[in-house]
């Protein structure tokens, strides 16, 4: 029994690489279909000008219908027009995000990763502490002093992010640094910023993307629970959490205001997740049968 169950591990290894792939597959395509439709907005969406000012009174609150596919807001703008423009701005946030906290993040960690002893445990240290916040406290205490905007909600997340990229990264780029390969380089006197950016960047890199893709969809559900809160985006600009909040009394009589919205945010907080935990299980090598 032992012997068999020995056997099929491959086999199973080998199903669940399979499934992780597709998985990682869907997400990539629902992701690309996202960023299309938000960069194709002012193209596709059927009311352009009402992603932004533009009010309309006598059609406000309509429900979904021909016209108006996903219904009217209080103000008369169409919703899909708006939940399209919302992906713009949702998808700049996370992005933004994410290219300053990864930078950010990746460059202190590989330092500190590589060059170990004082250097290490200052960089750590200061890690440690933005660590012992938690993420969105810490994400509302600065968005609350910063004046509420785009650009307040990808500074409040990025600080709070970046910490999170060193840890990794430090970890990663320690053991590469132990490797024989390095200290070839380093008998050969190669400088050390050379051999950080050569050879311990490149090699620390893949669980940094695995980690980006997963930070997606959480990135996403801060940006919208700042903009829910007041602290983000503001009118007239189209971002689904403000969206949400503006349509959360009329839940119960007029529910696609906000309705569609929220299922953009899951759906695509949902994409992110899925395709981080593809690529976690595609890359990583205790996973893949021999």
């Amino acid at each position: 029994m032992t012997t068999l169950a020995l056997r099929r591990t491959p086999l199973r290894r080998l199903g669940d690489l399979a499934r992780a792939d597709v998985l990682a597959a869907v997400g990539l395509v629902v992701l690309v279909l996202i960023v299309l439709a938000a960069l194709l907005a002012p193209w596709i969406a059927p009311y352009p000008d009402d992603g932004g000012a533009a009010t309309h009174p006598a059609e406000a609150l309509l429900p979904p219908g021909g016209d108006h596919w996903f219904g009217t807001d209080q103000v008369g703008r169409d919703v899909l027009s708006r939940v399209l423009f919302g992906a713009r701005t949702s998808l700049f946030i996370a992005a933004a995000v994410l290219v300053v906290a990864a930078v950010a993040g990746v460059a202190l960690g590989v330092v500190a990763g590589y060059a170990g002893g004082w250097a290490r445990d200052v960089i750590m240290r200061i890690t440690d502490v933005f660590l012992a916040f938690p993420a969105l406290l810490l994400s509302l205490a600065l968005a609350v002093v910063l004046q509420p905007s785009v650009t307040t909600v990808v500074v409040a997340i990025a600080v709070t992010w970046w910490p999170w990229y060193a840890r990794l990264t430090a970890s990663v780029a320690a053991s590469v640094g132990r490797r024989g390969y390095i200290d070839a380089a380093r008998c050969l006197g190669v400088p050390a910023p050379l051999i950080i950016v050569r050879h311990v960047l490149p090699n620390s890199l893949t669980p940094v993307l695995v980690q980006l893709s997963l930070d997606g969809g959480g990135v996403i559900l801060t940006a919208a629970a700042l903009s829910y809160l007041g602290l983000g985006a503001h009118e007239p600009t189209a971002e689904w959490g403000l969206m949400v909040e503006q349509g959360q009394t009329l839940f119960t009589t007029d529910w696609w205001v906000v309705t569609f919205p929220g299922l953009a945010i899951l759906v695509t907080a949902f994409a992110f997740n899925v395709l981080g935990e593809g690529l976690r299980a595609s890359l990583d090598p205790h996973r893949r049968p021999r």
